[in-house]
């Protein structure tokens, strides 16, 4: 087993941990940027950012392409686990120092600080026929899936920005996207629910909820229940999008940090949480607004708390 020694531990290669490592860079803390997939986190799946300060229109994969070229010309690199490890443990020793073990890797590290910036995950309905039909006509990223549903129908579940913004994108390609939403009206911003409401290709199923998928070897349809009159319907799709939510990815340090009801992470003004030494940054933390600017300020607000706080200065 490998051990590694360090001043700070950034987990997560997102906005959040790429923010947090230039900053930490600039401190001249030695750390490591680790990653269990490509840099990016959700962000590269995302067709167009458009709120993103000096930036009109960029797509998610360019815009993170940028964050990872401005890191490497002041040599910070993310060091990557082929997508197979991730971060199994961490325990807080009597020496101060946080012991992290890297699943699937002979990787141990010690260090004396942690930015988790790991991000959140999409949560699933939990209907029956959902987790067999998973890959076979139910994904979470329309950006990565939405070319095979060419001329066919899909449905999209949820009212949020994130539920509108793959709605509209999957116009380009489906033939008819149903937009179903438990509620009489959308939470996402105004602009949005104005292009929804102007694009022909886009049904409204308002107070709605969906409580099967039925097919065989793929998704064939979907049996849906409207909230106030009880009934139900049975609608044909060939695909369907789910964007109802997240859940943050704190089991790592669930044992060692205070977590609000939803488990995401509590922090204070420094991104310091209830555990000295441990920040957080980004879609793990708790939090008001969850955008890409948000992020990697939350990143440069943690590696410069935790220089201070390695100097005995906070």
């Amino acid at each position: 087993m490998a051990e590694i020694k360090k001043d700070l531990l950034i987990i997560g290669a997102g906005p959040a941990g790429l923010g947090a490592a230039l900053y930490a860079k600039r401190s001249d803390l030695d750390f490591d940027l680790v990653e269990k997939q490509m840099a990016g986190g959700q962000i590269i799946n995302t067709e167009f950012i458009e709120n993103y300060l000096g930036f009109e229109k960029e797509s998610g994969f360019s815009l993170i392409e940028k964050f990872v070229a401005h890191c490497q010309t002041l040599d910070v690199s993310v060091k990557q686990y082929c997508g197979i490890a991730s971060v199994q443990e961490i325990k807080e020793g009597k020496d101060r120092f946080f012991s992290c073990q890297i699943s699937e890797s002979e990787d141990h590290y010690k260090v004396r600080s942690m930015i988790l910036a790991s991000g959140a995950s999409p949560k699933m309905l939990g209907v029956e026929g959902e987790k067999r039909l998973i890959g076979k006509g139910i994904s979470f990223c329309a950006t990565c899936d939405g070319a095979l549903y060419r001329d066919k129908v899909v449905a999209v579940i949820g009212g949020g920005d994130t539920a509108v913004e793959e709605a509209l994108f999957l116009t380009k390609f489906a033939k008819k996207v149903y937009l179903i939403h438990r509620r009489d009206q959308l939470r996402a911003v105004k602009i949005l629910q104005e292009r929804a409401f102007e694009n022909q290709k886009i049904d409204l199923v308002w107070n709605s909820v969906v409580e099967q998928f039925l097919g065989k070897e793929k998704l064939e349809q979907m049996v849906v229940k409207n909230v106030n009159s009880g009934r139900t319907k049975t609608m044909d799709v060939s695909g369907v999008f789910e964007y109802v939510g997240f859940r943050a990815n704190s089991g790592p340090v669930k044992d060692l940090v205070k977590l609000d009801d939803g488990g995401f992470i509590a922090t204070d003004g420094h991104m310091q949480t209830s555990c000295p030494g441990i920040y957080a940054a980004g879609d793990v933390r708790s939090k008001a607004l969850r955008q890409v600017i948000t992020a990697a300020a939350d990143g440069a607000v943690a590696a410069t708390s935790i220089d201070k706080h390695l100097r005995g200065l906070i």
